[in-house]
């Protein structure tokens, strides 16, 4: 008599922008992931950020900070995903002065 252990499915939720390059990065992302932890599912969810739908503004005049992260984070926060790929062109940053 044999027993197969089968270790439990769960389903990881990745946020991602709608973007070419966003999915490029998130798609790689997951296929990594699938090949390291192949019993779980990896699922990708798109966003539009505010800065994906302010089209007829320079982005500097409505501000930089978050502008292609915070609906992502927001995601997290209220726990409809479990994690974001982001470019790093997208998060804010600060240089040393």
């Amino acid at each position: 008599m044999s027993s197969t252990v089968s270790s439990p499915t769960r389903t990881i939720r990745i946020a991602s922008r709608k973007s070419q390059l966003a999915l490029v990065q998130t798609y790689w992302v997951q296929e990594q992931l699938q090949k390291a932890f192949p019993h779980h599912i990896f699922e990708v969810h798109t966003m539009e950020t505010h800065g994906d739908k302010v089209l007829d503004v320079a982005l500097a005049k409505i501000g930089d900070k978050g502008l292609f992260t915070k609906e992502l984070e927001d995601g997290m926060l209220n726990r409809t995903t479990d994690f974001a790929v982001h470019s790093l062109k997208d998060l804010p940053t600060r240089l040393p002065e």
